[in-house]
């Protein structure tokens, strides 16, 4: 009687081809999630520069004052150092865009909160002016980082925004030293 040749492959095969593959997702994870953390603050500096962008475009486009704001649920402008949902005091809050219309403000874009990112920086309203979109109040900067991140650990991750006087954003890698 011949014996049948089954080609395939054994049990132990494939338990060795599992743990290999387990060990392998077991150090890439850190890496993984690393990568995604840079990615959320890459993302958000991002955001705020194209905003920064924007408010000087349409200050020297509209002849008019463009303010940003930090902003709370509902959308209104908070106060220097109030805090916003779940007492965060920072740029995380969400910030929006506000150029005047005859003493009214009339909203241009607004960003939603994302709590994971700290944004220190400005602790006050940003104006740009016409006519040439300068920003009031001279130099500014804000610091993006991973919250709860230990600064030293995750420098690869932080981002810097700095506002030259004439209104014009710079965003680089690495932390400016904001101070809130």
């Amino acid at each position: 009687m011949k014996r049948a040749c089954v080609s395939g492959f054994t049990l132990v095969e494939l338990c060795v081809v599992l743990a290999v593959m387990a060990i392998i997702a077991t150090f890439s994870a850190p890496s993984f999630f690393a990568w995604q953390m840079r990615d959320q603050v890459d993302a958000r500096a991002r955001s705020l520069f194209s905003t920064l962008s924007l408010a000087r475009a349409e200050a020297l486009r509209r002849g008019a004052r463009v303010t940003l704001c930090r902003v709370d649920a509902a959308r209104h402008c908070l106060v220097s150092g109030k805090a916003c949902e779940g007492g965060i005091t920072d740029w995380s809050c969400g910030w929006a865009l506000f150029v005047d219309r005859d003493g009214v403000p009339a909203l241009l874009r607004v960003e939603p909160a994302i709590s994971s990112i700290a944004i220190s920086g400005a602790a006050t309203d940003l104006s740009f002016t016409p006519p040439s979109g300068q920003v009031i109040g001279g130099f500014r900067s804000f610091d993006f980082a991973p919250r709860g991140a230990d600064s030293a650990a995750h420098s690869e991750a932080r981002r810097c925004i700095r506002i030259a006087a004439g209104g014009r954003p710079r965003i680089t890698h690495g932390g400016c030293g904001a101070s809130a």
